[in-house]
């Protein structure tokens, strides 16, 4: 079976970004609970505000489905994972 994801940890000026981890509990969550999902639907920003090791570019990236970058940190994201993502994608809602 191939690896769904793997963790990544991208080096910014140095320093090893964090809080990759806590992206794919995000888009774990939002495909497992109803509610979590229709409040990221409302309103990321409040929804995400929990998740404090995301960066600000975590953040934004989950905020606008941008699964491109969202799969450069974290490697190929199943359908199931990828439920926010898609949705988000479907509401051209940026």
């Amino acid at each position: 079976m191939a690896k769904v994801f793997t963790e990544k940890k991208e080096k910014v000026g140095g320093e090893v970004v964090a809080g990759r981890e806590e992206l794919v509990a995000v888009l774990r969550r939002a495909a497992t609970e109803s509610e979590f999902l229709a409040r990221l639907a409302e309103d990321p920003q409040e929804a995400l505000r929990e998740y404090y090791s995301l960066t600000a570019e975590e953040v934004a990236a989950l905020a606008s489905g941008d699964i491109k970058r969202i799969e450069s940190w974290v490697g190929k994201l199943d359908e199931k994972l990828a439920t926010w993502l898609w949705s988000r994608l479907a509401q051209e809602k940026w």
